[in-house]
C-alpha cells in the first residue's frame, strides 16, 4: 500500500487576499484557481516554489462556525512547517516582505528555526533541517 497527503485545507476569509499573501509575500506558486459553480466556491491550491509534496488548499470559510477558526486552526500551536534549503535567504526575504516573526531564529539540534504568522495569524515554522536530520 502507498498513500500520501495531497492537500491540507487552510481556512481563509477571502480567496484573493490569501492568494496575494501566499504568492507575493511567501513567493508560493498558484497551482490552481478554478470556480466550481455547483458549490459556488473556488478550488484554490498553492505550494512553495519547486515543491513536489503536499499543497495547501485555500478554503474560504462559508459558515459562521468555520469563520471562528480562521487564523487559529490549531489553538495557537504552530500549524505548518515550511522547510527550506537556505534558512537565511528565505528569512531575510520574508522579513523584507513584512512577514511577522513571533519567535526569533534559533539553532537547535535538528537545524535552524523561526516562527512566523500568516496573514490571518496561523503560526508556521520556517526551518532548515541539518543534513544528518
Amino acid at each position: 500500500m502507498r498513500q500520501s497527503i495531497v492537500h491540507i485545507a487552510l481556512v481563509v476569509d477571502d480567496y484573493d487576499e490569501a492568494i496575494q499573501f501566499y504568492t507575493k509575500k511567501l513567493n508560493f506558486e498558484l497551482i490552481e484557481d478554478t470556480y466550481q459553480s455547483a458549490e459556488n466556491k473556488r478550488w484554490v491550491v498553492v505550494a512553495p516554489p519547486n515543491s513536489k509534496g503536499t499543497t495547501i488548499l485555500l478554503a474560504k470559510a462559508s459558515k459562521e462556525e468555520q469563520k471562528k477558526f480562521i487564523g487559529n486552526q490549531t489553538g495557537g500551536r504552530v500549524f505548518l512547517f515550511l522547510s527550506t534549503d537556505d534558512f537565511w535567504r528565505d528569512y531575510n526575504q520574508m522579513v523584507s516582505n513584512e512577514i511577522e516573526f513571533v519567535r526569533a531564529p534559533k539553532e537547535a539540534d535538528y537545524g535552524t528555526v523561526a516562527v512566523f504568522k500568516d496573514l490571518y495569524g496561523n503560526l508556521w515554522d520556517l526551518l532548515e533541517l541539518n543534513q544528518n536530520t
